[in-house]
C-alpha cells in the first residue's frame, strides 16, 4: 500500500494527472491527490458517502462559488488540470502552427485513441475522435445505405438533433420512421423491449436507441434491444451522450453496431469533444460525412477527415481520462446516484412536487426531472435561479414539464440542500 500510495502521488503531482498551475498551490494539489488515493481504498458504496473526500476533490474544479450549476448534463466544467492541458497545447501550437499542429500534436491521436478505447472497452480501430454526439450519430444516420421504404424504429423521446437527422433522411430518401411512445417514467424494461419487437417488419433496418433519455434520465435497456436487433439483422445505433463516463459500463457490453457520445459532458473533457464507436465489421457500411481517400472504406479513421481541427482540445482529452480514472468509473457512478437520491428523497413529500423520472437507481443515474403541479418548467426554472442562483435545464416536451437537474462529482450536499429549499419555495408560491 505504501508503494502504491507513493506511485499515485508521484503520478498525480509530477506525471501530469494533477499537475496544477499556480492557480492551485502545491499543498492543495497534494490534498487532492491524497483524497483520490483514499477514495480508491473504499468500495463504491462507501466512497459515495464520504463527504470529506469529495469536498477535497471539488477543489480540482474552478466552478463559480455563487452560481450552483445543476445543468452538468448540458456541458460539464473541466477540472483545472484539463483546462491547463488545453491551454498549454494551444500556446505550444501557436509557436509555429503548421509545424507543431501537424508534425507534433497530430502524432498524439493514436495514443489518445488507445487510451479512449481502454476506457470504452473497445479496439482502438473501432473508435473515431470527433466533436460531439450529434456529429458521431449523424455520421451513421446519413452514412448508412438505406433506400426508399426501409424502416427505422425510434422513440418520441430521442434527442432532437437525431430525430431531425432521421426526418431529413425521410424527406430526402423516402425511408419510413416508426415512432414509439414511452410511458414516462417507467420501471419496466420488458415493456420497452416488447414495443421495439412489435414494431419490427421485414423492412426494418435500424433500431435507434438513446441510452439515457436526455429529457428525464431514463436508462434504456440497451443490451436487450441490441440483442433483438442483432437477432433480426437490424443495425443498432446507440446515442450515448449522457451515459459515457456517467454509468460504469463498457461499450462492448452491449453488442451494439454503433455508439456516439460527447466527452465534454460526464467525462469533463474540453468543450467540443466526442467520439464514435463503429463495430469493426460495420465500418464499411457507413459513408463518412466528409469525404475520405479511397482505400479507407473499412478504416475508422475515415470519419476523422474534417480538415484543420483544434489539436489542443483534442489532446487535452487524455487529461480528462486520467482524472476520471483516478476516481474510478464505479465510484463515480455510485456518487452521482447517491447525490440524485439525496435531493430527491428530501423533496418527494413536498406538496405539488411530482417526478418525471424513476426513483429506482436501476433506471436513472444523476439526471432527474421534477415538476411542480400548476407550473410550467420555465417558471420553476426561473424560481430556483431567482431565489438560490441554481442553474438547471427547463424541459417542456411531450409528457414532461419540469426542470432537469444534473449534479456532478464536484456538487456538494450543501448545493443540493439549497436546491431543496428552492423547490419548496417554488411549490408554495
Amino acid at each position: 500500500m505504501k508503494n502504491r500510495r507513493s506511485f499515485l502521488r508521484k503520478t498525480f503531482l509530477t506525471a501530469g494527472t494533477l499537475s496544477l498551475s499556480s492557480f492551485f498551490q502545491k499543498s492543495l494539489a497534494e490534498d487532492i491527490s491524497d483524497a483520490m488515493i483514499n477514495l480508491n481504498r473504499l468500495s463504491p458504496e462507501a466512497a459515495a458517502q464520504d463527504e470529506e473526500l469529495w469536498a477535497r476533490i471539488r477543489q480540482a474544479y474552478t466552478t463559480s462559488p455563487t452560481i450552483i450549476n445543476l445543468n452538468n448534463g448540458g456541458v460539464s466544467p473541466q477540472p483545472k488540470v484539463v483546462q491547463d492541458a488545453a491551454n498549454r497545447y494551444y500556446t505550444y501550437a501557436n509557436e509555429a502552427p503548421s509545424y507543431y499542429m501537424w508534425r507534433v500534436l497530430d502524432q498524439g491521436r493514436e495514443p489518445l485513441r488507445a487510451k479512449l478505447a481502454d476506457l470504452a472497452g473497445t479496439s482502438p480501430d473501432e473508435l473515431a475522435i470527433n466533436r460531439n454526439t450529434t456529429e458521431a450519430v449523424n455520421t451513421v444516420i446519413f452514412g448508412l445505405n438505406l433506400k426508399k421504404g426501409d424502416e427505422v424504429i425510434l422513440t418520441k423521446y430521442d434527442y432532437p438533433n437525431m430525430m431531425n437527422a432521421w426526418r431529413q433522411r425521410e424527406r430526402r430518401d423516402g425511408i419510413v420512421l416508426k415512432w414509439l411512445d414511452l410511458d414516462i417514467p417507467t420501471d419496466d424494461n420488458d415493456a420497452v423491449v416488447e414495443k421495439f419487437k412489435a414494431a419490427i417488419t421485414p423492412k426494418t433496418k435500424v433500431f435507434h436507441i438513446t441510452h439515457i433519455i436526455n429529457w428525464t434520465g431514463h436508462i434504456m435497456p440497451v443490451k436487450a434491444l441490441c440483442d433483438v436487433a442483432r437477432a433480426n439483422n437490424i443495425y443498432s445505433v446507440v446515442d450515448g451522450a449522457h451515459s459515457f463516463a456517467h454509468l460504469d459500463f463498457k461499450i462492448s457490453d452491449f453488442g451494439c453496431d454503433f455508439f456516439g457520445t460527447s466527452l465534454h459532458k460526464w467525462l469533463c473533457a474540453p468543450f467540443g469533444t466526442g467520439m464514435l464507436y463503429a463495430k469493426k465489421d460495420k465500418i464499411k457500411d457507413v459513408w463518412p460525412l466528409l469525404a475520405s481517400p479511397e482505400g479507407q472504406e473499412d478504416n475508422i479513421r475515415k470519419f476523422e477527415n474534417i480538415g484543420t481541427r483544434s489539436f489542443a482540445i483534442e489532446q487535452a482529452i487524455a487529461s480528462a481520462i486520467d482524472f476520471h480514472n483516478a476516481i474510478g468509473s464505479a465510484r463515480k457512478e455510485a456518487r452521482l446516484k447517491y447525490l440524485k437520491t439525496y435531493w430527491v428523497d428530501k423533496v418527494k413529500n413536498i406538496d405539488k412536487v411530482n417526478f418525471y423520472s424513476s426513483m429506482n437507481p436501476e433506471y436513472t443515474g444523476a439526471l432527474f426531472n421534477f415538476g411542480i403541479e400548476g407550473k410550467d418548467a420555465g417558471p420553476v426554472h426561473n424560481d430556483i435561479f431567482r431565489t438560490h442562483k441554481i442553474h438547471s435545464s427547463p424541459v417542456k416536451y411531450e409528457q414532461v414539464n419540469g426542470p432537469r437537474i444534473t449534479p456532478h462529482v464536484y456538487t456538494s450536499k450543501y448545493d443540493l440542500d439549497r436546491l431543496c429549499e428552492a423547490i419548496e419555495l417554488s411549490a408554495k408560491s
